[in-house]
């Protein structure tokens, strides 16, 4: 089978993975409206497809929204994190506390700055991040905690603040999960060095593939802003609009992380509807704790009006009957696809090897065993709810 077929047959498989006619019930699925198709048609002509107007405005836009001082994008969270690390310095002999409880990106970029993930454990009620196995976890190479704020529930930000001004800690926040969502009145990302986010299809808004950085600080800002672009001193618009587009410097070695026109102004599109995006997953977020709440075995998550409610995680106890894994293939059989979030870090091969680990993990290992992620989306219908609902409480 030569290179072009192998395509072929994966994209083909890619098709029939979502096009399963057997799939009555998605776990996620985008709201995309024709307002934001014309915001994507109306860029196509703009004459600089990216680095240009479009990005600045949704920077603005994003800055205004989270009441943050500087706004970069950048094309994807993963970036988003790698950059904050690097424009703070973070590097080889350092370690990160992360919790161990997050998507692979997060210890990726760790490892992309040579610095050592420590896997730190989590809530048993939220899943978010320990602040006392953060404590347990400090060493005198720790240099910086990535707080993620899972499923769109801020992490204890108080606690964690505290522990980073008293040992010198860089503080960077993982918002993947987490936008529109507080903290004491304020949005997650705003409290430490810097807080990044993710556009991915799945997540509350998207701009397909893209993320972004928001700080306080214009010196951090100014540097990923030029990291991004291969470390390049001038943008695309300064180097073009001078004279000479060769005519600029660059200080050290960057990336290709730009944050293109086409998705920024979906992204400014998206961004206008968020709030009630919001609200449409908090409802249905609503609905099913109403239903489940009274199914024996199952915990519901915990949740507050300030949460972003990106995920909706339940938890399968002894008391259910069935399995975490029985359960999953009973769902997908009746139609309804669900995920888990996540596996953990300490599971995979590459952070067996290059990941530390100074605490227990218990909460953890033991939520692994029981979450299961059921389908969430701004317009799921009650009747499409309620199908979900009647296959987990039907024994």
């Amino acid at each position: 089978m030569d290179k072009l077929q192998r395509l072929k047959v994966l994209s083909l498989t890619a098709r029939d993975a979502f096009n399963d006619n057997t799939i009555k019930v998605p776990f996620f699925s985008q709201d995309i409206t024709n307002e934001d198709k014309k915001a994507v048609i109306s860029a196509l002509a703009s004459p600089l497809l990216t680095d240009g107007p479009i990005l600045r405005k949704f920077e603005n836009d994003f800055r205004v929204f989270t009441g943050s001082k500087y706004t970069v994008g950048v094309s994807n969270a993963t970036a988003a994190l790698h950059l904050s690390l690097k424009a703070l310095g973070i590097g080889k002999n350092d370690e990160v506390l992360i919790p161990d409880m997050t998507f692979v990106a997060t210890a990726s970029a760790v490892l992309l700055t040579g610095a050592t993930p420590v896997l730190v454990d989590v809530n048993d009620d939220d899943l978010n991040i320990s602040v006392k196995s953060i404590e347990n976890s400090l060493t005198s190479k720790t240099k910086a905690v990535i707080p993620v704020h899972f499923a769109g529930r801020a992490c204890n930000m108080k606690k964690i603040m505290e522990i980073a001004r008293k040992n010198n800690l860089r503080v960077i926040e993982d918002c993947a999960h987490a936008i529109g969502a507080k903290y004491d009145g304020k949005h997650v990302g705003t409290f430490g060095d810097a807080g990044c986010f993710s556009f991915y299809p799945t997540k509350n808004i998207t701009t397909i593939e893209g993320g972004m950085v928001i700080t306080k600080s214009k010196t951090i800002a100014d540097h990923i802003r030029t990291a991004r672009n291969h470390g390049i001193t001038k943008s695309l618009t300064q180097r073009y609009s001078h004279g000479r587009p060769w005519d600029y410097d660059v200080t050290e070695p960057g990336y290709n992380y730009r944050l293109d026109e086409i998705r920024a102004a979906l992204g400014i599109s998206q961004l206008k509807r968020i709030n009630i995006l919001n609200q449409m997953r908090s409802k249905a977020c609503e609905y099913y704790n109403s239903k489940l709440k009274t199914v024996k075995g199952i915990k519901i998550p915990i949740s507050d009006k300030a949460d972003a409610y990106h995920l909706y995680v339940i938890r399968i106890k002894n008391e259910y009957g069935v399995k975490r894994d029985q359960l999953f293939e009973k769902l997908l059989k009746n139609g309804i696809r669900t995920s888990v979030h996540y596996k953990p870090l300490h599971e995979f091969t590459v952070f067996k090897k290059r990941a530390k680990i100074y605490d227990k993990l218990d909460n953890s290992k033991q939520a692994y065993k029981e979450i299961i992620s059921l389908p969430l989306y701004t317009r799921i219908s009650r009747d499409i709810q309620d199908k979900v609902i009647a296959a987990i409480a039907k024994q």
